[in-house]
């Protein structure tokens, strides 16, 4: 891709579920660009290995999927878009199912639902419908392959958006700026219709089960071009990553929990019971902080989960990924426990969007992980996240096809790099990077105090200094890009948790333990907001 106006009538900015689900939707009838920072493989969804949350089993229903959500997000959820989800939901997987994606089947004989379901932490039913272990993956690979199918859809890997475009005259989105990864050259994107699903921000910290994409790119982008932003303090750990010296980023999914995983301290005693009635399916703030508590409590690295109990071919059907993973390095799961630690795993907050995926600028829209819809409250449940891309990436179709395409007039700018130089040394940058993830895993992890996150405020509000001179100052590249938009999610992170005065959900503040009567969600709004 050259340098020169690249014009599209809908750009969708990430290449996961959420994004590749609404390209193939809109393909239809709209020209669509796609960008991917990295491969169009590569993002949260290929590491989503539980499944997907809907009601299909007759005994099941979407009151109880809705309490369950409400209850796992600790009173904080949006009523109407935990409902709106919920009943959406069955549309959304059999457009999948007619897709292809190779969901695991039933194996009981007659069921009234012809796929294996399963259950998950907080979840009142069975209600989980996977492919195995690796669901994210045969869902993102079958969308993929309808993507390439279409000619109205332009797919640019390794393509990084750097800001969104704001008309001058009628203050609407009308694209972005894109940097070519390869050539490093930064190129205007024309667009009616923009739509941000890049992903969360877990990246933030040292420790995540996330890829290296996830550096809240769109949230940062969305903000800067005065967005609102909501809930940033309420950043999911997942409670079981594993914890090994060869593969230290590799999740063991909610499932193995569900199905009868229990978690032990090193002398294999269970102690899940002793926190929450639930024991080991009690939702993930609750096992995260347990696991937590445990680990400080007796000085040790890390818990184990154990589900030695089920025959070698069960785990092998039902596991497979992670079967074969730990078995890689050197553990049989089917003979050991499996040593895990929490994780920095979702972004429960993100860009304020309203039931059809609009965001506060028009013509600019956010779905998935980017988006805070009211879904998820304090604490996602689990597998509600690829259910979430999927209901409003349809949410957002609806909305874009009933939209009129106003023509844009205004010349765009090409981007100024007449006073930049390349950088001489990069060792800012690199250090930068570091020290951002230690001091968020360090004073805005799991347990947070007051003054941990003052100090986390005043170190971040340095490095944003030295990273924005650094910007203005040389040659971009994607790195630099990213560490400019991780800082400053990082800051909004930390400015919602310090509005927040109580312990709720994800957000456990010892100097404020006890929880409100009233729940209120954190927004923040840009100081140049109009």
């Amino acid at each position: 891709m050259s340098s020169s106006l690249h014009q599209t009538q809908v750009l969708i900015i990430g290449s996961g579920i959420a994004g590749l689900s609404l390209a193939i939707k809109l393909a239809k009838n709209y020209q669509v660009t796609v960008l991917a920072k990295a491969s169009l493989a590569e993002s949260s969804s290929i590491y989503a290995q539980g499944g997907i949350a809907a009601v299909l089993d007759p005994f099941d229903s979407i009151e109880a999927h809705v309490n369950d959500t409400l209850n796992a997000g600790a009173d904080l959820c949006e009523t109407e878009a935990v409902r709106f989800v919920a009943q959406n939901a069955r549309q959304a997987i059999d457009e999948l199912i007619t897709l292809g994606v190779p969901f695991s089947v039933a194996t009981e004989d007659s069921p009234p639902f012809p796929f294996h379901l399963t259950q998950e932490g907080g979840h009142s039913h069975r209600r989980i419908i996977h492919a195995a272990d690796h669901t994210g993956r045969s869902v993102q690979s079958t969308l993929l392959d309808r993507v390439k199918e279409h000619k109205n859809i332009t797919l640019l890997p390794n393509h990084m958006t750097v800001d969104l475009i704001k008309s001058r005259e009628s203050k609407r989105c009308i694209g972005a700026y894109v940097l070519n990864k390869t050539t490093r050259q930064v190129f205007p994107v024309q667009a009616n219709f923009t739509v941000l699903a890049s992903g969360g921000a877990s990246k933030a910290y040292l420790y995540t089960s996330n890829p290296d994409t996830s550096t809240g790119d769109g949230i940062a982008m969305a903000w800067r071009a005065g967005c609102r932003v909501g809930n940033m303090e309420f950043n999911q750990f997942h409670p079981t990553c594993l914890f090994h010296p060869q593969d230290r980023s590799f999740l063991i999914s909610e499932a193995v929990r569900g199905e009868g995983g229990i978690l032990k301290l090193p002398n294999g005693e269970a102690f899940m019971a002793r926190y929450d009635a639930r024991a080991d399916l009690a939702p993930r703030d609750i096992v995260a902080r347990a696991i937590d508590q445990e680990m400080k409590t007796h000085g040790i690295d890390c818990v184990y989960l154990d589900i030695s109990h089920k025959t070698k071919d069960y785990l092998k059907q039902h596991f497979p990924t992670i079967y074969a993973r730990c078995k890689k390095v050197g553990i049989d799961i089917s003979k050991q426990p499996i040593p895990v630690v929490p994780a920095a795993h979702y972004t429960c907050g993100g860009i304020v969007t309203n039931l059809k995926g609009e965001t506060d600028l028009p013509q600019l829209y956010a779905i998935g992980e980017t988006a805070y819809t009211g879904l998820h409250g304090a604490n996602r449940l689990a597998s509600n996240s690829l259910l979430e891309g999927l209901v409003f990436a349809e949410a957002a179709r609806e909305s874009i096809e009933s939209s009129e395409i106003s023509p844009i007039n205004e010349t765009i700018r090409a981007w100024d790099t007449s006073r930049v130089s390349e950088a001489r040394e990069r060792i800012l940058v690199t250090h930068d990077w570091d020290e951002l993830r230690r001091v968020m895993w360090d004073y805005v992890g799991i347990v947070r105090t007051d003054k941990r996150l003052n100090r986390a405020a005043q170190r971040i509000r340095n490095l944003q200094k030295e990273i924005n001179e650094f910007y203005r100052q040389h040659r971009l590249d994607s790195d630099l890009l990213e560490l400019r938009n991780l800082a400053l999610v990082a800051s909004l992170m930390v400015a919602s948790a310090q509005k927040r005065k109580e312990s709720r959900g994800l957000h456990y503040n010892l100097d404020h333990p006890k929880t409100k009567r009233r729940a209120k969600p954190t927004l923040l709004k840009p100081k140049n907001f109009e």
